[in-house]
């Protein structure tokens, strides 16, 4: 799933590859799909898109967002934005690369190289205006500072802890609710362990020191896997696995801890699973 790390370097990655080119053709809705979510029709992507360049693409958040220059330059109300929420995979496939059968959005360019979209178990690819778009979501993302940028502050992060209950465990503190959008269940898993801290530790018993160590961890984890061009366990633009090697997933559970040789437990909670050292981050 888009998360920080992969958001920001799929971004990356389409700015250094077709960022200038002209959209030759669209396809939307390729293959049905129930928890594909789109913005209106399927000749909506086709009659706005084709024709125009693409622009600056962005991560934000868990979203890919991709401008598309305007027809007609100068008009302000005729840009529009591509965007894949984090359900979606986004891929380039070069010139006379054969693209996959199965597929929910083609994009393509000029030179008849592809970028094709395709949904996971749910996700959306929507085309916006972006001063009109009021998705929560997409607003939270664009409004509120990323981690690793100068608005990112120790103060500002000290002072999310000041507007939710003490009650509130650090997973739906640090994953939910877009108080960090883009921070999900699976890079939240190697922050806490740097933290060391359980995902199921309410934020109300933390001391200033532990508050300042979650902090540290979350600059440091997230910018080693951005880095590292996304988690192991994610894909990039050219389907190639990330270089950062993911601390805590699936295939950590009963293996011994990379820090203290502990096994690694699992448990389900808050819709996913979690997983922890009980020796490092406690319970």
């Amino acid at each position: 799933m888009l998360e920080i790390p992969e958001s920001l370097t799929i971004a990356k990655q389409l700015n250094e590859t077709i960022q200038g080119k002209r959209i030759l053709e669209v396809e939307a809705a390729h293959t049905p799909h129930s928890f594909a979510w789109y913005s209106g029709e399927p000749g909506f992507y086709s009659e706005i898109m084709e024709g125009r360049e693409i622009g600056v693409s962005e991560g934000i958040g868990s979203m890919v967002e991709i401008s598309l220059a305007s027809k007609h330059p100068g008009t302000k109300n005729a840009e529009y934005s591509f965007l894949a929420g984090d359900g979606a995979t986004i891929r380039y496939f070069a010139p006379g690369e054969p693209l996959p059968e199965k597929y929910q959005a083609r994009i393509t360019l000029e030179d008849e190289s592809n970028v094709v979209c395709s949904i996971r178990m749910y996700g959306t690819l929507f085309l916006v205006r972006p001063e009109l778009f009021d998705n929560p979501y997409y607003l939270a993302a664009k409004e509120k500072p990323r981690p690793n940028t100068e608005d990112f502050t120790y103060g500002y992060f000290r002072g999310l802890f000041d507007q939710v209950s003490g009650t509130l465990s650090m997973k739906a503190f640090l994953a939910t609710e877009q108080r960090i959008p883009g921070l999900g269940n699976g890079v939240l898993q190697d922050i806490l362990l740097e933290a060391g801290l359980h995902p199921k530790r309410k934020i109300g018993s933390l001391t200033e020191a532990q508050r300042r160590r979650t902090y540290d961890a979350l600059l440091e984890t997230l910018q080693n896997m951005t880095a590292g061009g996304g988690r192991d366990t994610e894909k990039d633009l050219f389907g190639r696995k990330g270089r950062y090697h993911t601390l805590l997933c699936q295939r950590a559970a009963g293996k011994p801890c990379p820090y203290c040789g502990t096994e690694i437990g699992k448990a389900n909670y808050l819709g996913g699973s979690i997983y922890f050292c009980p020796a490092c981050q406690g319970a």
